[in-house]
């Protein structure tokens, strides 16, 4: 036998009259426990159910768990449940529902025939009425494990087979049967024949009501919303923010980050429909044959003209963009998150599908989604930005099912291009929206391109020189190109813009940025004597004047010298680190740090983007970073300081980060190929010849290379003052050595080194060996502080 469980452990196995009393004493404790929890006692002044006795009814509370009521529930507890009866009443009434349906068609046995003709003469052709109503009933009795069901419910079925009768009979006289007859006739005698419809058809409506418990306002604002749902397609349809790219009349974005004002409010709340790519960029070429640019010396430049450059290719395919909100919005429902979807924008690459959650929510949550959205939208990379830039939205970005091509020509031929008075503007891209984006090169000032083999990198780079070379001459912008792979920036070797041929060499590359720094000196100099702050100021306030008010013949004074913009591309950074690392982070933090009031600018790239190539202090000295595609997020926030650049999709999909941002912006690079660039070199070289000298000699601004190795961080190798008490020092003791140095000069270890370094390459000690003293190989009088070098021949006859 199994003990029920309320009873307490001690309990079981007494006898069963005293397992009864204390059984009824337990459930009572358990039903009347609020009023033992409130008066802190079960007595009947607390719970009136109960006396002083354990357990004991009060007799004057009648009707009220007498103790046959208690014996019942006792005994119902091994007996068959009610929800058993229930379910066995549900499946009695359909199976004869579904035996008035076979007797209907005579395949009901004698007993189905009987029943049928008996059951037509009441019911008429209403007779199906009955089988319906008994699957009703067994429908309600199914529902009646969550919902009461009862009497209410019988009579209320019985009322709606009634009414069906009567309505039938009102309809098809004769034909509802003696119970249809019976229920529309008196009706339509005090009624008529409208009203009388009217008042059956109500009390079918009202019986179902009452039979399944329907509430009418729950059911009027599900229609609302079903009916809202359904309008949303034809009468909203122009109302989806769908924003493709730019159309004709679409202002361009002027500046990095900054979109251009837009005409009027109206304009900004525009929404436009998916529209043909091919159809967003039929401008005219303005530059189709050149345009002249006015130098600084009055010299006129052409640059090439723009049908040199490709236009945009293809246009993209999103596919469903209603369904991927629809999948965005219940994914994230499905997670307990509530969003409402705002604006789908169409790029050249991916598609953003921006969206508002509910207040509360968590943006980590939706970010944390990343996955799951992947899996129900079947598309990888994504990408989530939580949240957008300047709006309170999160976007979530889909790789188009096809993507375009972009082109350079329709960027350079773009009035913000054209119209821009900046020299150093260079082309980004289109972003996710459309719109076109450039840069300004001297406000950033310098610039680092990062990414995989195959991301895009070299393509970059080209869409930088070209746009330069559309903007200006030989005679205001110069360029130092190195290129240790000597097959991407050697095809420029032409131009008159190189201040001397491409650098191959990585010795030659140390020079070329020794040389940048001496002439950073010089410019300062000059900006110093001039009085001005930075060379754009220098441009406009001594050169420009001096061309409009030139000097008399009397004083024959030159012309102030012109100072062209100088912009250095080392094509592949990570192979000049491995070779010579030290040397080339000081030269470019040097020039990083102070080059940009000079005119001197940087763009580096690399695609290992490692923290050996890009060091703490070169990211520090250039905030304006362009990120492709990477493998890993540690690459990305190698490249960025944040994560992003591995969700992208290669072929020049690039996230932009300048000093202005706080978050990076997506944008797709355009395409330039290996035969324009071909074409745009030769249109300039054939216009540039014997213009200006193309080289620059590197021999003249530094007279031994080993100098420049032996630098440290930069540093001039120049003489230090105790250098003469450091070798007399040494040549007293007979023996040199670091340590010793600091003790006597009372020195750092640094200066100390350098001193030694010093005098071994005058020839005063010699070499280190170890943890010995160094040999003293110098008579203390023939080295002065001007004397060159000692070579090996003389060491050695000094040694002798």
């Amino acid at each position: 036998m199994q003990w029920p469980l309320l009873w307490p452990a001690e309990q079981r196995g007494t006898s069963a009259e005293v397992r009864r009393k204390k059984y009824n004493w337990h459930v009572f404790r358990v039903v009347c426990v609020k009023s033992a929890l409130v008066g802190g006692g079960r007595t009947q002044q607390h719970c009136p159910c109960y006396d002083a006795n354990m357990g004991r009814k009060n007799r004057n509370d009648k009707g009220k768990g007498s103790k046959s009521d208690e014996e019942q529930d006792y005994r119902s507890s091994r007996s068959v449940s009610s929800e058993a009866i229930r379910g066995v009443s549900a499946i009695f009434f359909v199976a004869l529902a579904l035996f008035l349906i076979l007797a209907r068609f005579g395949v009901g046995g004698i007993v189905g025939n009987a029943l049928y003709k008996y059951l037509s003469l009441l019911l008429g052709i209403g007779y199906l009425l009955l089988p319906l109503s008994l699957v009703l009933l067994a429908v309600l009795i199914f529902q009646s494990f969550e919902k009461r069901f009862g009497i209410a419910q019988m009579a209320s079925m019985f009322v709606f087979l009634l009414s069906g009768l009567g309505l039938i009979n009102l309809w098809f006289p004769g034909d509802g049967g003696i119970l249809g007859k019976w229920v529309s006739e008196p009706m339509v005698s005090a009624f008529e024949t409208t009203a009388t419809a009217l008042f059956l058809v109500a009390f079918i409506i009202a019986s179902l009501i009452v039979a399944f418990d329907i509430h009418i306002g729950l059911v009027l604002t599900s229609l609302r919303e079903q009916l809202a749902v359904m309008r949303k397609p034809r009468e909203d349809e122009d109302e989806v923010a769908v924003v493709g790219l730019p159309q004709e009349d679409t202002e361009p974005v002027a500046e990095e980050g900054h979109a251009a004002p837009a005409n009027s409010p109206e304009d900004t709340k525009s929404r436009s429909k998916i529209s043909d790519i091919t159809k967003m960029f039929q401008k005219s070429d303005v530059m189709s044959d050149g345009f002249p640019i006015i130098t600084a010396t009055g010299s006129a430049y052409v640059p090439p003209p723009i049908s040199l450059l490709s236009k945009n290719k293809g246009k993209p395919e999103v596919g469903d963009v209603r369904a991927n909100m629809n999948i965005i919005k219940r994914t994230l429902q499905n997670f307990g998150i509530q969003v409402e979807m705002d604006e789908a924008s169409i790029g050249p690459t991916v598609t953003r599908y921006a969206m508002k959650p509910a207040e509360g929510v968590r943006l980590s949550k939706i970010v944390a989604l990343q996955s799951n959205l992947e899996l129900a939208l079947a598309a990888s990379p994504l990408r989530i930005e939580a949240p957008i830039p300047g709006k309170s939205l999160v976007g979530v970005e889909i790789p188009n099912i096809s993507r375009t091509t972009l082109g350079l020509a329709p960027l350079l031929s773009d009035p913000a291009f054209l119209q821009s008075d900046k020299p150093l503007l260079v082309a980004l891209g289109r972003s996710i929206t459309g719109h076109p984006h450039f840069a300004d090169l001297a406000r950033m000032p310098h610039i680092l391109v990062a990414g995989a083999t195959g991301a895009g990198k070299s393509v970059t780079i080209h869409n930088f020189i070209v746009s330069l070379l559309y903007r200006c001459g030989p005679e205001r912008l110069r360029f130092i190109m190195i290129d240790p792979k000597r097959v991407e920036l050697t095809t420029y070797n032409t131009i008159p813009h190189l201040l001397t041929p491409v650098i191959t060499d990585a010795k030659k590359a140390i020079l070329a940025v020794k040389w940048l720094s001496k002439e950073m000196e010089r410019r300062y100099n000059i900006l110093e004597t001039e009085a001005v702050r930075d060379i754009a100021s220098y441009h406009e306030n001594v050169v420009a004047k001096a061309l409009k008010f030139p000097a008399s013949e009397e004083k024959e004074e030159p012309l102030p010298e012109a100072m062209p913009y100088i912009v250095v591309i080392i094509d592949e950074l990570a192979d000049m680190m491995s070779a010579y690392p030290r040397e080339l982070e000081s030269g470019i933090v040097r020039l990083a740090q102070m080059s940009r009031a000079v005119g001197i600018h940087l763009i580096l790239s690399t695609q290992r983007p490692s923290v050996k190539v890009i060091t703490g202090l070169i990211k520090a000295n250039i905030p304006a970073r362009v990120a492709l595609q990477v493998s890993s997020q540690v690459d990305s926030r190698t490249i960025l300081d944040m994560g992003g650049a591995e969700k992208l999709l290669g072929a020049g999909d690039t996230l932009f980060l300048s000093g202005e941002m706080s978050k990076p912006r997506r944008i797709q690079a355009p395409f330039t190929s290996e035969s324009e660039v071909k074409k745009i070199v030769a249109h300039v070289a054939k216009g540039g010849e014997g213009q200006l000298p193309s080289e620059i000699n590197f021999s003249e601004a530094t007279s031994d290379i080993d100098v420049v190795f032996s630098s440290t961080k930069g540093e001039e190798v120049e003489e230090d003052e105790l250098y003469p008490e450091a070798k007399q020092a040494v040549i007293e003791a007979g023996k040199a050595s670091t340590s010793y140095l600091q003790r006597k000069l009372r020195i750092g270890y640094s200066r100390a080194a350098r001193l030694v370094d010093m005098l071994e390459e005058r020839g005063v000690i010699g070499a280190g060996d170890g943890a010995k003293p160094r040999e003293i190989i110098g008579d203390g009088n023939a080295d002065e502080l001007t004397a060159e070098p000692l070579t090996e021949e003389d060491k050695e006859n000094k040694l002798v």
